[in-house]
């Protein structure tokens, strides 16, 4: 690098200059868009080595008017869902030049307000939401009022000109509770976590209304006892699901949302000296690593992550780049269900 370069910051002319190309090249390369040859992409990408060149992305976002960044907004990443889809998210994003900002909403909708009032001023380019409080007057004005390109991840709000990615519940549900009941099962328990005084989301109702929808497609009655909304206090649930492990009448098959509420079905399966899948089946909502190599592997309801990632970022940067121009899209993402060894038919009276 020569003197003059060194007393003074490095800029894109002078990445344009040493790489032998127009100005507009060297920012088209920068910006990772897709319209560069091969090899006018390895001179820049020499010539920003050999300089230290940095972007300026202030500067950038003054004259482009865009800033690069998305603003993710989802319930909890302590949940192992959220945590793995945001990382999907990431790897969508990455390769087009955007970063994701992350914040957590934690049911709040004080918070959920504060959070999206951030993403404005920070003039973010696109938002992904997952409101937990998704029909707030307040949250729900907020998100219409932000101008550029939004995306609602899995909830249900009354939006114009927005777009949606909607996970099947009802179905991914419902083929669960069709499986279990070919087994001989009848008393399944669905148990799910709903923190107290808060409102009941989306995944949450559709997930009960599959279930009971599972039961009345083979003409049988819904077994409303087993139906637990269990706080986030996993203790709570321990002791809900060893009380009913107990009872003379036990479930045979436990449906678990796949957080810290199926490790506590777990502990008190086990602490009720009860076997997988001898003596009680189960089924986890999502699929958390550990599923694969809990011994036995449990079955589970999974969405493609990949895919949901893949779908938002289809939709976001499609309005972003002004490529959609119909005023509003739902694509919905259906739920597998995966069978491996955790289920079984219905152990035969002693």
């Amino acid at each position: 690098m020569s003197e003059s370069l060194k007393s003074r910051s490095v800029s894109i002319r002078d990445v344009a200059a040493l790489a032998g190309v127009s100005l507009g090249s060297a920012s088209r390369v920068i910006n990772n868009v897709d319209n560069v040859t091969a090899a006018t992409r390895e001179k820049v990408e020499r010539a920003i080595e050999e300089l230290g060149y940095r972007p300026n992305h202030a500067a950038q976002s003054l004259r482009l008017r865009a800033s690069r960044t998305i603003g993710c907004m989802l319930t909890d990443v302590t949940n192992p869902l959220y945590a793995k889809l945001f990382r999907a998210l990431e790897e969508r994003f990455r390769p087009e030049g955007y970063m994701l900002l992350l914040a957590n909403g934690l049911n709040n909708p004080q918070r959920e307000l504060d959070i999206l009032a951030m993403f404005k001023s920070r003039g973010m380019d696109g938002m992904i939401l997952a409101p937990g409080n998704e029909r707030d007057a307040e949250v729900v004005a907020s998100v219409q009022a932000f101008e550029a390109p939004v995306v609602i991840l899995d909830r249900d709000m009354q939006l114009v000109d927005k777009d949606y990615v909607l996970f099947d519940h009802l179905a991914g549900m419902h083929a669960a509770v069709s499986h279990l009941i070919a087994q001989g099962h009848r008393r399944i328990a669905l148990v799910l976590g709903q923190t107290p005084d808060t409102p009941v989301r989306r995944p949450i109702r559709l997930r009960i209304d599959g279930f009971r929808s599972g039961f009345s497609a083979h003409g049988l009655a819904v077994p409303e006892d087993l139906i637990v909304q269990s706080p986030a206090d996993t203790h709570a649930t321990f002791h809900t699901m060893s009380a009913l492990l107990h009872g003379a009448a036990r479930p045979t098959a436990i449906i678990a949302q796949g957080t810290n509420i199926l490790h506590e079905c777990l502990n008190a399966i086990g602490a009720s000296h009860l076997r997988i899948p001898h003596d009680v089946s189960v089924i986890s909502i999502g699929d958390p690593d550990f599923a694969h190599t809990y011994m036995p592997p449990l079955c589970s309801v999974r969405v493609d992550l990949q895919q949901t990632a893949r779908v938002c970022g289809d939709l976001l940067l499609g309005r972003i780049r002004r490529d959609q121009a119909h005023a509003s899209q739902t694509v919905w993402v259906s739920p597998q269900f995966v069978l491996r060894q955790s289920c079984g038919a219905v152990a035969a009276p002693a």
